[in-house]
């Protein structure tokens, strides 16, 4: 139990270190860019652009706040429940990045969307038209990419079953 209670303090310790790199970046955009001072990095290339966002991803869905903020919730929830439940075999080490990198993402957007009604985002590669993006979504992405691979990959059945299925054996087994 104290190594899951050591994992579980990893977890919050690293959520809060990532999601203040991105709440930081967020305030540099909003002191710096805010009003129409894109700062071009390559031109042409990429460029610091202030957007509010008050949709989801690449502006999809914009106006339905609530049900961003309700599913937030409801995918913290599971996230967490999620890690607690996760075996601490070091096999399961890369599992737990993916989740600490999703809990992130979600929770540095949920709190600009509960602060400011909107998201604060800021990184654009020109070059594609690629839509405007911050650094939770970064966290996301990469979260959800290495989330695939390992179930692609890494992950045999068996792990899965002890990833879903944390029953009364295993936890017979973690007490011994």
């Amino acid at each position: 139990m104290q190594k899951k209670r050591n994992s579980f303090l990893i977890f919050l310790f690293s959520t809060a270190l990532l999601l203040l790199l991105d709440q930081f970046t967020k305030h540099l955009a909003s002191t710096n860019l805010k009003g129409g001072n894109s700062l071009v990095l390559i031109p042409g290339i990429f460029q610091l652009h202030y957007l509010e966002n008050r949709g989801a991803a690449f502006g999809m869905m914009q106006g339905m706040r609530l049900w961003f903020i309700i599913g937030t919730f409801l995918l913290l929830a599971m996230i967490i429940l999620f890690y607690w439940r996760s075996p601490m075999e070091s096999r399961f080490k890369w599992a737990r990045l993916t989740m600490i990198l999703l809990t992130s993402g979600a929770l540095g957007n949920l709190i600009d969307r509960l602060r400011l009604n909107y998201v604060v985002d800021f990184f654009y590669f020109e070059l594609i038209n690629f839509p405007i993006f911050n650094v939770a979504d970064i966290y996301v992405t990469f979260g959800m990419i290495l989330l695939i691979l390992l179930g692609f990959f890494y992950y045999q059945e068996e792990d899965f079953d002890k990833l879903f299925s944390l029953g009364k054996k295993q936890k017979k087994e973690e007490k011994i």
